[in-house]
C-alpha cells in the first residue's frame, strides 16, 4: 500500500509540529452524520486552552440528503461546523477529500474562519437554510472558500484540520 489514512494524518501532524503547533490527533476512522461530527468537533475546538493547536482527523462522514442543493460530506461538515462555532475567535478549519472531489462538486472541500458567517450574510446568504438544503457547494462558492485541487488519483480518506489559535 502506498498510503493509508493514518500515514496521511501523521504526515500532516508532523508538518504542523514543525510549524510549532501542538497536535491533537482525533483518529483516522471518524464516521457518522457530518452535522453531528461537526457539532462534536466544535465543542472540542472551543475547549482548547491557550496553547495554539491543530485538531487533525480523518474518516468518512455521511450526509442524509434532505434538500435539493449540491455539495459533499466535507462541505456539509464545514458548514455545520461554521454554524456551531458561530464566529468563535481564532478557529479556522479545512476539510477535503484526498481524491480531490467532495461529493458532486468539482472541489476537494473548503475552508472556514471566524468571519465566514458574517461574509455570507453580507452576500445575502442564509447559512442555516443552505445547510438545510444540503447546498454547501453554493455557500462556499459564493464565499470564495472552495478548495479546488482537481483529481489527485489517490483516495486515502477525508482529511480535517481545525486550527485553534
Amino acid at each position: 500500500m502506498i498510503a493509508t489514512p493514518a500515514m496521511a494524518l501523521t504526515a500532516a501532524a508532523r508538518k504542523a509540529e514543525t510549524l510549532g503547533l501542538a497536535v491533537e490527533y482525533l483518529g483516522d476512522g471518524i464516521e457518522g452524520e457530518a452535522r453531528d461530527v461537526a457539532a462534536a468537533m466544535a465543542v472540542r475546538a472551543r475547549a482548547v486552552g491557550d496553547r495554539p493547536r491543530v485538531l487533525i482527523s480523518g474518516g468518512e462522514t455521511t450526509v442524509t440528503i434532505r434538500g435539493q442543493g449540491r455539495g459533499g460530506r466535507n462541505g456539509e461538515f464545514l458548514l455545520a461546523l461554521a454554524l456551531a462555532l458561530d464566529g468563535a475567535r481564532g478557529i479556522h478549519a479545512l476539510a477535503c477529500d484526498t481524491d480531490g472531489i467532495d461529493g458532486a462538486g468539482d472541489n476537494a472541500g473548503a475552508v472556514i474562519g471566524p468571519d465566514i458567517l458574517g461574509r455570507a450574510r453580507a452576500l445575502g446568504l442564509d447559512a442555516e437554510a443552505m445547510l438545510d438544503d444540503n447546498d454547501s457547494y453554493a455557500f462556499f462558492r459564493a464565499t470564495k472558500t472552495l478548495v479546488t485541487t482537481g483529481p489527485t488519483y489517490t483516495n486515502v480518506n477525508d482529511f480535517r484540520a481545525i486550527l485553534v489559535t
